[in-house]
């Protein structure tokens, strides 16, 4: 007997996990999917710390989606007693006019200052001087500034998952994992999911944020839209005499150099020893079911050579821990999302392009608003596909 839901959502890591919990919360029918069982490494939600910060270098149009997801993790903190988002500064370095060409950030500095001017945030521009004095664990130029946001910080990836697929269960959605979905067809009346152990689910509509998976899965257009592409976090052990501030860091983001890959980003200290760091690869799209998860020892070298030598203080050489993740990239680094063209019972979320966590529990009750009101209550018209059409 073929099972009917109202929604089914497919992909539950960031995106479709605050979405089956925002849908379980409006009481709807509600059946999420996912060929692993989340929170899990797989895919772009995992690492342990992803950057938060309100004064969006990337477009304000991102700016409501922060400030709500911000509320969001405030309320399930209060309602669970998990710590999911950890405001301890924010802070970007960089040369006042950089103006290098980087997917999505060129004139990061400047537009995020734009950004919180516009929208009343909180926050400070220092000079090198006022950086290496507040920070000794940065160690900038003479003459780079520092956007510095006290209210930016990190949000903790894994437990933000769990968080909303655990309350979303309790309000009564269910979850599969462990399954792959093989195909969607679409019709007026609705869209049959069908799953790799041959069963069939139907729903009224569906939301597919499966990330790395969903180009294949949805096929033209988005196939030539959404771009994977593999991606290294790098976790460098701290001298004996770093810089005591390493514990009660800010998150840094710091564009440097003449090329597009001359940008990198880092956390405080979790344990005391060791400091994760990343920089940014947009090359060939790769296959994410044969991701390459080794990390080889001249490539975290690289990242140290390249980045962290002569800019972080304490920050040794030597590698204790790498991951891999998957960024899912348009081509021009923003986001998709929208209804399908040909279908409108099928969402899709592909917000991702490295930048897409801190505003992942909002773009989910935004999704649930659209499927059961007809429309979100923050505008996500700056996400559309007919962009790339």
């Amino acid at each position: 007997m073929t099972e009917t839901y109202d929604i089914v959502v497919i992909g539950l890591g960031a995106m479709g996990s605050a979405a089956l919990y925002q849908l379980a919360k409006r009481g709807v029918n509600v059946l999420g999917i996912d060929r692993f069982a989340p929170p899990h490494t797989q895919g772009s939600t995992h690492g342990e710390t992803r950057i938060t910060r309100r004064g969006i270098g990337e477009g304000e149009a991102y700016v409501p989606l922060v400030m709500r997801s911000h509320e969001i993790w405030r309320e399930l903190e209060a309602e669970t007693g998990e710590t999911l988002l950890s405001e301890v500064g924010s802070i970007i370095i960089s040369y006042h006019d950089d103006a290098v060409q980087r997917p999505g950030r060129t004139g990061f500095i400047r537009r995020s200052i734009q950004a919180a001017r516009r929208y009343g945030i909180e926050h400070e521009i220092l000079d090198a001087a006022e950086i290496r004095h507040r920070f000794p664990n940065f160690t900038p130029q003479d003459d780079e500034i520092g956007y510095y946001e006290p209210g930016g910080g990190y949000v903790s990836p894994e437990r933000c998952v769990a968080t909303q697929l655990s309350i979303a269960q309790k309000l009564g959605a269910e979850v599969r994992f462990g399954r792959v979905v093989t195909s969607i067809d679409a019709a007026a009346s609705g869209v049959t999911v069908v799953l790799d152990d041959g069963s069939m689910v139907c729903a009224g509509q569906t939301v597919v944020s499966a990330g790395p998976w969903a180009p294949n899965l949805l096929g033209a257009p988005f196939d030539k839209v959404l771009s994977p592409t593999r991606q290294v976090m790098h976790w460098f052990a701290l001298a004996e005499d770093a810089p005591a501030t390493w514990n009660h860091s800010p998150v840094f983001m710091w564009p440097h150099g003449e090329t597009q890959d001359g940008f990198f980003y880092g956390f405080p200290s979790q344990d005391g020893l060791s400091v994760k760091t990343a920089d940014e690869f947009y090359g060939a799209a790769s296959d994410p079911n044969a991701i390459d998860r080794n990390v080889p020892e001249s490539d975290s070298q690289r990242m140290h050579a390249a980045h962290l030598a002569g800019r972080l203080a304490g920050v040794t050489p030597r590698v204790t821990k790498t991951a891999t993740c998957i960024y899912t990239v348009t081509p021009d680094s923003a986001f998709l999302i929208d209804r399908h063209p040909e279908h409108a019972n099928i969402l899709v979320a592909s917000p991702c392009s490295g930048h897409g966590f801190k505003h992942s529990a909002a773009i989910g009750e935004s999704l649930a608003q659209w499927a059961t009101d007809g429309q979100p209550r923050i505008d996500l018209s700056a996400f559309a596909l007919s962009r790339f059409l």
